[in-house]
């Protein structure tokens, strides 16, 4: 039977929970995990420490992306406004982030390469335009008391190099972990449950206007990454996500639409017990715990 999330804070010692299904099919391969998944026509719920503060990583720029597409519905701002991304603009990765030269693109763009390829570099600029202050007045608009948006992810490396003192490259997970980025309240942090609230808030219209909920759903449903939660699920399922990525940390929130017309959101965030970037095991326990807490949901 579907059942209330555990709330369980960061510290806690075991707990029922995590010696649940869910613990079992994530334990393997994290050393902590915290899960939350809905279904949004019931509201009836399942999870593993959905209250535990989380580190989100990259699952903050389904934030901006909600702002950005209100902002633009609103018409403070004009989507088709170009933006030059320089050198200093740079910080390396995917999209804008790795180019080799000056590039020009509108801002409905930048926040096509924030989404589809985690493009930290759009994220940045976009942030930028959108205003943090109103990002985070989106936040409590939407009653998300466990989530907090420090900035954007140059905000984020130029902490943890700081902290680091420029040491990131031989960083161990314990350095790692001593680190703002890694502190649930020091860097952006969420929990689940208040990732699915989102999730539910845009799927239901709640979020903002009908045109800019509908707006960022299509932004999510362009996910290029379909390694994590989408792996758990036959391909007559839609799965429209954000993944997270830092290194020792593998995170993604999505919404799982059934071809029977019954939808889902489920948010999953874990911690390794190594920096190391490839960890195709983590991917697949995300996609199963997913699929494991939606077949509960489901009553399968």
């Amino acid at each position: 039977m579907p059942t209330t999330a555990d709330s369980s804070p960061a510290n806690a010692t075991t707990t029922a929970a995590d010696s649940g299904p869910l613990a079992a099919v994530l334990a393997p391969a994290t050393t902590s995990a915290a899960l939350h998944a809905v279904d949004l026509a019931t509201g009836a719920e399942t999870g593993l420490h959905a209250d535990r503060p989380v580190v989100i990583a990259s699952v903050v720029k389904i934030l901006f992306a909600l702002e950005f597409a209100r902002q633009a519905d609103a018409g403070q701002l004009d989507p088709a406004d170009r933006v030059r991304v320089t050198a200093p603009d740079r910080l390396g990765g995917t999209g804008t982030a790795g180019c080799l030269d000056d590039v020009e693109l509108s801002l409905r763009d930048l926040a096509a390469f924030m989404m589809t390829v985690s493009d930290n570099t759009a994220a940045d600029l976009l942030c930028d335009r959108l205003g943090l202050a109103n990002v985070r007045s989106l936040v409590a608009e939407l009653g998300l008391a466990g989530t907090l948006v420090t900035g954007s992810p140059r905000t984020v490396v130029e902490a943890m190099a700081e902290d680091l003192g420029g040491r990131l490259a031989e960083a161990s997970a314990e350095d790692l972990a001593r680190t703002r980025a890694y502190r649930p309240g020091s860097t952006n942090t969420s929990t689940p449950r208040d990732v699915t609230s989102l999730l539910s808030a845009i799927w239901s219209d709640r979020a903002g206007s009908a045109a800019a909920c509908a707006q960022t759903r299509a932004l999510m449903s362009r996910q290029a990454d379909w390694h994590r939660i989408a792996a758990g699920f036959d391909d007559d399922v839609l799965v429209s996500a954000k993944s997270g990525t830092l290194p020792g940390l593998r995170n993604e929130a999505a919404v799982v639409e059934f071809p029977d017309g019954s939808r889902y959101a489920v948010a999953v965030f874990t911690r390794l017990g190594t920096p190391y970037r490839r960890r195709p095991d983590v991917d697949a326990a995300i996609g199963r715990a997913a699929r494991l807490a939606i077949d509960e949901l489901r009553g399968q």
